[in-house]
C-alpha cells in the first residue's frame, strides 16, 4: 500500500534475508551492542563494528524494500499462547492486516508472534526485524519474511523506517523503549505524526497516570496526551489507523518492481507459489 495506482502485490520466495554467520571479530553474536557501547576499542574493532553495523543495514533495507507500508506491532515476548492478552494480540494482527497493511513485529515469541500469525490468519503479510540474544533470539513461525539484527538500534530504525502506524500491546521494558521512542520521535517532529495505539486500558493505567504526573510537573505538555490513542475497542483502533494513517498519506497497494541484477526478489506469502 503507497501512492500509485492499484495492484495487487507479490510476496517473498524466500523468507529469511538473508543469513548472517559471520563472526569474523570473534564477538558472541548476543553480546554485540555490549561490544559497541563499552567505550573506545582499536581503530581496527571499531572499523568492524562500523561494518557490521552498516551491513545491517544495508541487509534490512534490502530484505524490506517491497513489503509495502507496515503497521508495527509492539508487546511483550513473555505472554505465550495460555495468556490472555495472546488471542487479544492476535485478534489486532489480523484486524491491522484487513486494513490492507503489512503486520511488522519484532519477530519474538509472545505477542509478536501473536501478532504475526494473527495477520497469517486473514491472509496477509506478516514480517519482522530480529534481534540476536542470548535467549528469545529465535524468529517466530508466522513470517513470510524477516531480518536478523546484530545491533537493537539498527533493529529500531527498521521497525520505523517502513511503518505508518504502531499498536503497542501489553509489555515490559522493551515495550515501553520502543512506545517511548515513537512518541519521541513524533513529538520532536523526526517522523510525521504517524497514528499510536496503545490497546489494553487496565493495563496502561500506571502509564497513563505517570504522563499526566509528567504534565503537572511541567515536562510535558497536555497537547503531548494527543499524540498516542488508549482503547480496547478494535473497532475504534481501526477507524483510528484507517483516519490517521490510510486516509491523510494516500496509502494504495501497488507493485514494487525488483532489480534482478540487485539480486532483489518481490515479497510472496509463505507457502504462496
Amino acid at each position: 500500500m503507497t501512492a500509485g495506482a492499484t495492484e495487487d502485490p507479490k510476496f517473498p520466495d524466500s523468507p529469511e534475508i538473508p543469513k548472517d554467520s559471520d563472526n569474523s571479530d570473534n564477538v558472541d553474536p548476543a553480546k554485540n551492542d555490549r561490544v559497541l557501547l563499552e567505550g573506545p576499542h582499536s581503530r581496527l574493532r571499531e572499523l568492524q563494528i562500523l561494518l557490521r553495523a552498516m551491513r545491517d543495514f544495508v541487509r534490512g533495507f534490502r530484505g524490506l524494500h517491497f513489503v509495502g507500508p507496515c503497521v508495527t506491532i509492539f508487546g511483550s515476548a513473555r505472554f505465550n499462547e495460555g495468556h490472555r492478552y495472546y488471542a487479544m494480540a492476535r485478534a489486532v494482527g489480523s484486524r491491522v492486516s484487513r486494513l490492507g497493511f503489512t503486520v511488522m513485529t519484532g519477530g519474538g515469541p509472545g505477542l509478536m508472534e501473536a501478532a504475526n500469525r494473527g495477520a497469517r490468519d486473514a491472509g496477509g503479510l506478516s514480517v519482522a526485524c530480529n534481534i540476536q540474544l542470548p535467549s528469545e533470539q529465535a524468529p517466530n513461525q508466522y513470517l513470510d519474511r524477516w531480518v536478523t539484527c546484530h545491533y537493537f538500534f539498527v533493529r529500531k530504525v527498521l521497525l520505523f523506517k517502513y511503518s505508518y502506524a504502531f499498536v503497542v500491546l501489553p509489555g515490559g521494558l522493551g515495550t515501553l523503549d520502543e512506545l517511548a521512542e515513537a512518541l519521541t520521535l513524533i513529538q520532536t517532529g523526526k517522523i510525521q505524526g504517524f497514528p499510536v495505539v496503545l490497546i489494553g486500558s487496565t493495563y496502561w493505567k500506571p502509564f497513563l497516570a505517570l504522563i499526566e504526573e509528567m504534565i503537572a510537573e511541567g515536562a510535558m505538555a497536555s497537547t503531548d496526551l494527543d499524540l498516542f490513542k488508549v482503547t480496547d475497542d478494535l473497532d475504534e483502533m481501526a477507524a483510528h489507523l484507517e483516519k490517521n494513517a490510510v486516509d491523510p498519506f494516500g496509502l494504495r497497494r501497488i507493485t514494487l518492481r525488483p532489480s534482478w541484477w540487485l539480486g532483489e526478489s518481490a515479497l510472496r506469502r509463505a507457502g504462496v507459489k
